[in-house]
């Protein structure tokens, strides 16, 4: 799964300047919205608890929306409904993993948010106090956050010129440092409430846009679901081989490993992504985690099987060989189908079922930035400022103040390199990003959560052998170089023939894991008896919280 080339796909289907007037319009609303909506609805007091949860006051369906928000990416909304369009089975087996992602994280959830307080860093050091922890927590949580933060900001700034009606590179790269300081602005002003409900707001519109394309894909085809799969199967180009696997990465065995790799960064690293961590603190407690978790699994299971419809009826009403002909990727396929399902884009239904969907793309990308710039200047401002430099004896005063320019440094940053990357392509990011979450921050958690012989080694091993095998395997692999579509594609000095490579660095990380906390046994660095019970009490019953 691959965020998709927005520039591609707005240069494409844009069409005349009546659609850009009315797409470009609704993005705007949406962004002076959000802001006043983050102005009202930001902290209340400046304190840490305020600032980085909101004081825990959102309800389990409010939590539960914003969740979904989080895991409701431009990868899932038309990377896998372009999928299922041209490539039938792997689309929906992908559909059925982002929703299994949301699924490992409500086995998390209540356990997490007992150990946790506010960050990665709050659950590392339960189990293994001091410095060393909570800067291993920074340093995994900058690892995944940072390739997903410029993605975004670069995607967003290419399309936002195009609605504007550039194409250069420089006007490009304006358009990202916009978006990206509307961004740090929504952060500063709102915290973890006004992120929240910046997020609810983006649920709310995707979910009714797919929602609607659903049902006139379904009405197209008389509510049969046997007529809309045939539909799919001849327009696809692919006839009876649509609904066979292998068409997404290849059919060989290279291939099958390879999107088996794919499905598996999707689960168990879309389970553990710092800022759905960190969401995750907000709920009340463990009970209103779990609830607010179980909520997030139903929402996100509809919103899949409305992207899986939306998917098959772009096959059927647009087929698949145009689809590929405008993007290789298939990933215009929902833009495309927004334009033909009840005529051409001109006609005023066309317009608007268009325009819902570019809205769509613009809020999904523009609204999880928010979250992610949070998680990263949280994990600086309360991991490394407040408790590595000033040894936990900051004011909360000033820890919220360390917060807000963090905000700032963290999207200074992210605007840089995403300007600076434009005009490359930078969709393998996501599987940098995916893949370090789930080789990294997964066996730290859940040795840490469940294991009572892990200790500081195993962790530090976790965290740093995972962060560098990782990356290791990524710039040697066919994402960072040997194909078109790799970050580097006039290089070629790949070594691992696979796009990701989260089947071979999993394991790893856990391996890792392990070996480290036997290691640290040996030197005789394992944990008491008296503090196994203390963090066995606080993961099962959330007792004791700080």
């Amino acid at each position: 799964m691959t965020e998709l080339s927005l520039a591609a796909q707005f240069t494409s289907v844009l069409g005349g300047s009546d659609n850009r007037a009315m797409v470009l319009t609704g993005f705007m609303v949406f962004v002076v919205l959000s802001l006043l909506l983050c102005v009202l609805a930001g902290p209340e007091s400046e304190t840490p608890a305020d600032f980085y949860t909101g004081n825990r006051s959102l309800t389990p369906v409010q939590n539960a929306l914003a969740l979904t928000g989080d895991y409701i990416s431009a990868a899932v909304l038309l990377g896998v409904s372009g999928l299922v369009a041209v490539a039938g089975y792997d689309g929906v087996s992908l559909a059925v993993s982002s929703c299994l992602a949301v699924g490992v994280f409500l086995l998390l959830a209540g356990p997490l948010r007992n150990a946790g307080r506010y960050t990665l860093g709050d659950v590392f050091a339960l189990r293994s106090p001091g410095s060393s922890p909570r800067i291993a927590a920074a340093t995994a949580t900058l690892a995944v956050c940072l390739p997903f933060l410029v993605l975004q900001l670069a995607g967003a700034g290419s399309a936002t010129a195009l609605l504007l009606g550039f194409t250069n590179q420089g006007a490009q790269q304006v358009c990202t440092a916009f978006v990206g300081s509307v961004m740090i602005c929504y952060t500063v002003l709102g915290g973890m409430r006004g992120t929240s409900l910046v997020q609810i707001v983006k649920v709310a519109v995707v979910f009714t846009t797919m929602l609607l394309l659903a049902f006139l894909v379904l009405r197209r085809h008389d509510f049969d679901p046997g007529a809309l799969l045939t539909a799919a199967e001849q327009g696809s180009g692919l006839r009876d081989r649509y609904f066979e696997p292998g068409h997404a990465l290849g059919g060989n065995g290279v291939g099958r490993l390879d999107f088996v790799s794919l499905q598996l960064s999707v689960v168990l690293g879309g389970a553990c992504m710092p800022h759905v961590l960190m969401r995750i603190n907000s709920a009340a407690d463990g009970a209103a985690a779990r609830r607010a978790s179980r909520y997030a699994v139903a929402i996100m299971a509809v919103f899949c099987l409305c992207v899986v419809i939306a998917g098959l009826g772009a096959a059927g009403v647009v087929g698949g060989e145009k689809i590929l002909a405008v993007d290789s990727s298939g990933q215009t396929a929902l833009v495309l189908l927004a334009g033909n399902l009840e005529g051409d884009a001109s006609g005023l239904l066309g317009s608007v079922l268009y325009t819902a969907v570019a809205c769509s793309v613009f809020i999904t990308v523009l609204a999880v930035v928010a979250g992610i710039v949070l998680s990263a200047a949280a994990t600086l401002a309360h991991d490394l400022h407040a408790h590595v430099v000033r040894r936990g004896r900051m004011p909360e005063r000033g820890e919220v103040r360390s917060a807000r320019w963090a905000v700032g440094a963290v999207g200074c940053l992210g605007i840089f390199l995403a300007a600076t990357a434009q005009g490359r392509n930078l969709q393998s990011l996501t599987y940098l990003a995916l893949t370090l979450a789930a080789s990294t921050i997964l066996p730290a958690c859940l040795y840490g959560l469940f294991w009572s012989r892990y200790n500081r080694t195993g962790l530090l091993w976790s965290v740093y052998g995972g962060v560098f095998c990782t990356t290791a395997l990524y710039v040697c692999s066919l994402s960072f170089s040997g194909t078109p579509a790799s970050l580097l594609p006039e290089r070629d000095f790949h070594v691992v023939g696979l796009q990701s490579t989260a089947v071979l660095a999993i394991p790893v990380g856990f391996l890792l894991g392990w070996a480290g906390s036997v290691a640290g046994r040996r030197a005789g660095r394992a944990e008491g008896a008296g503090t196994d019970v203390r963090w066995r009490e606080r993961v099962l019953v959330g007792a004791r919280e700080e």
